[in-house]
């Protein structure tokens, strides 16, 4: 693929993520959408998230990995214990980040 062409894929493809942001923002007010959609909406952001975190707590090449040696997996659980213990975001990250480089280093 040239340099161009890959050039024109990210405008467009840029131009379309903006398209669709800025459709929800421009009808924001106008529009009065039904009630079961907004609270749909409500749940989109803790559904890309764990479509985005799922796979790397659960697969390791392509496969599915549950075991106590997978440290993604026991660090992943440990920041949800946490994070539903604390409310706090950084003692989240800390006890996860610290779990995990505490399994990776001794397995």
């Amino acid at each position: 693929m040239s340099t161009t062409t890959l050039l024109w894929v990210f405008i467009v493809a840029g131009m379309a993520t903006y398209l669709i942001r800025l459709s929800f923002i421009a009808v924001e007010g106008r529009v009065r959408l039904p009630a079961w959609f907004r609270t749909a909406l409500q749940f989109v952001p803790a559904a890309m998230l764990s479509a985005l975190i799922a796979p790397d707590l659960l697969m390791r090449d392509g496969n599915l990995y549950l075991s106590p040696l997978n440290a993604r997996l026991v660090a992943g659980l440990v920041a949800i214990v946490i994070a539903a213990r604390t409310r706090s975001v950084g003692w989240t990250i800390a006890g996860g980040m610290a779990v995990l480089i505490a399994m990776e280093t001794l397995i």
